[in-house]
């Protein structure tokens, strides 16, 4: 192949990206109309077009195309065309396919290409990952062995991806065995997905091997092992992890943040997540929504609610999230008004629709409140007017109010009408509160129930042994412990908290503050 050649070559990708910017006119030289929500073709071509701008207009027809009928009224266009084996056009019709969760199209169209390549394989395993049928990428990456086209990082990056999708170590570790026999294993796509796989797995001390075996982490490799600890609960490690990242001098962005102020909240290391809104704030990342989220998050999980509120006041631009999370403070807190207030006001705003999640924490506050008769409302302003289905847990909200306001035949009746199968935790809620208002009969029929459900739960013993015991009916309590000795129900390890520790003492060291002197404004 000449220089000139090359040169021509270059000359026509170029205009092809130039192109871009010319869609409107070009559409009007195509023999093409689009109507809602379906796109329709005229009988009318231009033979005589150029390869060039035949190019031009197919690539621009995807722009348009919005459901999987257009997409097969464009694949007819593109075999008029004669762009049926042109792989970069095939390749967009994968992706959109995936997009649609419609593979078995992409699957028709791919078994009539003659000649694919490594980037059309990759497309395909990639969009079978985005699908609900993410172990056919791996059936792909078998014929795509057996046809002998090579893979490369990004086959290895999306299988990798596949396997924490499936939850399958085993395959796992087989395709990072075959990346290191490719000698991809180091490369930067790879080593970041194989970091996150792991870290889905559990296995911590494998992600942080190849975490330290690269000479120099990027943002996204100290972000993947961040993640991978706080996923697997090692909160304390993913604070000193940050702290370290800091020290390198590499500078985070918003899901770095997102997985530190995580770990904050769950640890209640609330000096910690000051320190941290402090750094935000310095380099702007305050008016990120995903940060300012998770910092009225992570001011709730300590027990700073006004902070929390503070917070969440100074957010232009509020989503569904952002008055979720803060409904749900107020409501976990006692703050029954408020929260029910801020709902409210929520609606009343009319920019935010609300949602499953939303509903729970009205239902949380209106429990926590004793609000019976609002919270039947909520219920059934829930489905009815806003269309959202009730899960077994706006269920188990609704059972734990009338409980709490001693309406346990109702509560019990409400379990029954369930559509779905009640789990053992919204049984075991209406035993202890059958427990607390001394109602024996129906609280043996509530833990028949449970024993069908889970039969080794030790509460559900104790429960009823004490209530057996608070009622002077001490032979049945006597009983139910036999009965829990026999079956060898034992009861749980006793947890331990942690209230109250400092910023520095999450990461096992003084922090030097003037480390961070420049960033920071220390509190």
């Amino acid at each position: 192949m000449t220089v000139g050649h090359l040169t021509r070559q270059k000359s026509n990708f170029l205009s092809l990206l130039r192109f871009q910017a010319k869609t409107k006119r070009s559409l009007l030289l195509l023999p093409l109309s689009f109507s809602k929500p379906t796109c329709t073709f005229s009988s009318n071509s231009d033979p005589n077009g150029t390869f060039l701008e035949k190019a031009k207009r197919v690539m621009s027809l995807f722009k348009f195309c919005s459901t999987m009928k257009d997409l097969k009224q464009i694949h007819a266009r593109i075999i008029q065309l004669g762009f049926d084996q042109d792989l970069f056009v095939l390749a967009k019709m994968v992706e959109f396919c995936s997009v649609q969760g419609d593979m078995d199209y992409s699957v028709s169209v791919f078994d009539r290409i003659e000649n694919s390549d490594g980037f059309l394989w990759n497309t395909m395993i990639r969009g079978f990952g985005k699908t609900n049928q993410p172990h056919k990428s791996v059936v792909f990456f078998k014929r795509m062995q057996e046809k002998g086209e090579l893979a490369d990082n990004f086959t290895f990056a999306f299988l990798l991806k596949v396997s924490g999708q499936l939850d399958s170590d085993k395959l796992g570790k087989q395709i990072h065995s075959s990346a290191l026999k490719h000698g991809v294993d180091s490369h930067v796509f790879v080593r970041n997905t194989l970091i996150h796989m792991y870290g889905m797995f559990g296995e911590i001390e494998n992600a942080l091997q190849l975490f330290d075996e690269i000479p120099s982490p990027d943002l996204v490799a100290w972000n993947a092992i961040l993640d991978c600890h706080v996923y697997c609960g090692k909160f304390k490690e993913a604070l000193d992890l940050f702290l370290r990242m800091l020290q390198r001098g590499t500078q985070p962005d918003d899901a770095t943040f997102v997985a530190t102020l995580s770990a904050c909240s769950s640890l209640g290391a609330l000096d910690f997540g000051r320190w941290v809104h402090s750094y935000i704030d310095n380099i702007g990342f305050g008016s990120i929504v995903s940060v300012s989220n998770m910092l009225v998050h992570m001011y709730a999980k300590c027990g700073a609610v006004e902070e929390a509120y503070e917070t969440f006041d100074k957010v232009k631009e509020k989503n569904l999230v952002s008055w979720n999370t803060m409904i749900l403070a107020f409501a976990t807190h006692g703050r029954v008004n408020e929260a029910l207030a801020l709902f409210s006001k929520m609606l009343e705003t009319k920019l935010q629709r609300p949602d499953g999640i939303t509903f729970l924490s009205v239902l949380c506050a209106c429990s926590h409140g004793g609000m019976v008769d609002e919270g039947r409302r909520y219920f059934d302003m829930m489905s009815k007017l806003y269309h959202v289905k009730p899960t077994v847990k706006h269920y188990g909200c609704m059972v734990d109010m009338l409980g709490r306001a001693g309406l346990l035949e109702e509560a019990y009746q409400l379990i029954k009408s369930m559509p779905m199968k009640c789990n053992a935790i919204v049984w075991r809620t209406l035993l202890a509160a059958c427990r607390i208002h001394g109602n024996i009969e129906l609280g043996e029929k509530v833990r028949e129930h449970i024993l069908l459900v889970e039969p080794y739960h030790s509460s559900d013993y104790v429960l009823l042994a004490n209530m057996y015991a608070s009622a002077g009916q001490w032979n049945d309590a006597i009983g139910v412990r036999e009965t829990m000795r026999d079956r060898q129900v034992q009861k749980p390890d006793p947890g331990s908290s942690v209230i109250g520790k400092s910023s520095s003492d999450w990461v096992g060291y003084k922090v030097n503050y003037s480390l961070f002197s420049g960033w920071f404004i220390p509190l």
